[in-house]
């Protein structure tokens, strides 16, 4: 160790072992410049204790200020507070006090320190920086601010010269101009560009939704976010959420699709419908919002049941429609059609009409047999709901019914009737027929069950397909036979291509 001073003297009496400096004091060591007004040297220890206006520079990099220090110069170690200010050329450290590792290159601070660099600035109660690597450690109420973020943590790593961000334990990121938040338990934060992973009980509050999952990643300047594994996005504006195992939100177009056991389910009166499909894809603002359902779409609510490939709801009008093979299941009908559309009333969200287009069918088992079946079809169908249940239906085109009459009394069964008309509309209560109307000239009979044909008691194009009714909202998510060997078959097409284009390549090769 070097070191100078206008005045030297040692006064044993007051500073026991010491040399006290006075006036332009200046100590060199291992590559470090201390500077100060007064000092105490304890030679035999090795021991600086600087006074006054302290400076230190370490190479051409570092300068700390601060009013007092004290330095090992063995262990390579200094303590100083006292309006600490320390400056390199990535940060601004400042605190009440700080230890500075020298043979680590490593700074300690124990009561509070703001940090500051071109981006950000960083506050905790404890830390640790890094000189080589420009790292922070920061630990208990940390904190980092910049115009556009706030972050709020109990721990992180900070590297000053990158603006990367990596969080342990709770973390909230808000986003000071439009107030999304973002929290977490694990994760990693690029400050400079905005883009951040969270692996550990992440949620995401956007402006209209929050979206949850096991791992989420965020592109903010984007406007895009993804999730993964147990997926939970939930509609602040109407009762509405969405899971799955894996999504994809595009925030700046209102729009986000989600797979791998997706479910939308919206909620009425405590009374939740659940939509299930292979795909969702929810586009527009809540005004408008439009929910599409791609592939083995079901449907589950305690008093409806529906399926079919693909099905389109309209937020706004109320309307959604069923494509391909729909059917629906309400009070013991089974309703099929080519095209099925609900319409809700969009104020009370309970189901308010229904219609069905092109070859309606609608078939209920009879209450006391496993083999009998009323049934009406028509070329379209048009229903009118109260309280959830189907309680008047028009049948439009070509309509024709054929129904059992049982005995009161005995409950056998007493006559078949089987009614043609062009229209005809019936009455329903709980289910069952009550009154029909033959709107146009009918022609039926009336048959004792034993003179009425056996070929005869099935109109065309009946099919029952209580197999594929969803009993429980766990039910959306089980697929039958047929779907099973659709899937085969088209996994059987995508092999086979794939080692078509992999012969051609090797050809090629």
């Amino acid at each position: 160790m070097i070191y100078s001073a206008d005045l030297q003297y040692v006064d044993e009496d007051q500073y026991p072992g010491a040399t006290v400096l006075i006036g332009n004091v200046k100590m060199i060591h291992a590559g470090a410049v201390l500077t100060c007004k007064q000092a105490l040297f304890y030679q035999k220890e090795n021991f600086f204790k600087a006074l006054e206006n302290v400076v230190v520079n370490q190479g051409d990099t570092i300068t700390q200020t601060s009013d007092y220090l004290d330095y090992d110069a063995n262990a390579k170690q200094s303590l100083s507070w006292g309006n600490v200010v320390l400056k390199d050329p990535e940060i601004t450290l400042t605190s009440d006090t700080l230890q500075f590792d020298r043979l680590n290159q490593k700074l300690y601070y124990q009561s509070y320190a703001t940090i500051k660099d071109k981006t950000n600035t960083l506050k905790s109660k404890k830390g640790q920086y890094y000189l080589e690597t420009k790292k922070f450690t920061a630990t208990t109420r940390v904190t980092v601010v910049n115009p556009e973020h706030h972050l709020e943590s109990n721990h992180l790593d900070y590297y000053a010269n990158t603006g990367l961000t990596y969080l342990f334990g709770p973390s909230t990121i808000t986003n000071t101009q439009n107030e999304n938040k973002i929290y977490c338990e694990r994760g990693f934060y690029n400050t400079k560009t905005d883009i951040s992973y969270f692996v550990k009980e992440a949620k995401l509050f956007l402006k209209e939704r929050t979206i949850e999952g096991d791992s989420l990643f965020y592109d903010k300047k984007r406007g895009f976010a993804s999730a993964t594994n147990k997926i939970q996005i939930i509609d602040t504006v109407k009762n509405f959420v969405i899971r799955g195992n894996y999504a994809e939100i595009f925030e700046k177009e209102d729009s986000l699709f989600i797979i791998k056991k997706a479910v939308a389910i919206s909620i009425v009166k405590k009374d939740s419908t659940f939509i299930h499909g292979d795909t969702l894809l929810v586009t527009g603002i809540p005004e408008k919002r439009i929910v599409r359902s791609y592939h083995n779409v079901k449907i589950f609510k305690s008093d409806l049941q529906g399926k079919c490939d693909s099905l389109h709801t309209n937020q706004q009008s109320g309307i959604t429609k069923m494509f391909i093979n729909p059917v629906l299941w309400s009070d013991g009908n089974q309703i099929t059609g080519d095209t099925i559309h609900l319409i809700s009333d969009t104020i009370t969200e309970q189901l308010d009409s229904l219609k069905v287009l092109n070859n309606a069918f609608i078939v209920s088992k009879d209450s006391l047999s496993i083999q009998e079946y009323n049934q009406i079809k028509g070329r379209d169908m048009f229903g009118k709901f109260k309280a959830n249940k189907l309680e008047l239906l028009l049948v439009k085109g070509n309509a024709e019914s054929l129904y059992y009459n049982r005995s009161e009394e005995t409950g056998s069964i007493e006559t078949i009737t089987k009614e043609i008309s062009s229209n005809i509309e019936f009455t329903l209560e709980n289910g069952q027929i009550i009154s029909m109307k033959y709107l146009k000239s009918s022609d039926g009979k009336t048959h004792p069950p034993s003179q009425f044909p056996e070929v005869e008691r099935k109109l065309k194009g009946f099919i029952w397909r209580a197999k594929e009714q969803p009993k429980t909202k766990e039910d959306i998510f089980k697929k039958n036979n047929v779907e099973e060997l659709t899937e085969m078959e088209e996994q059987k097409k995508n092999n086979a291509l794939f080692t078509d284009n992999l012969e051609e390549i090797q050809k090629k090769l």
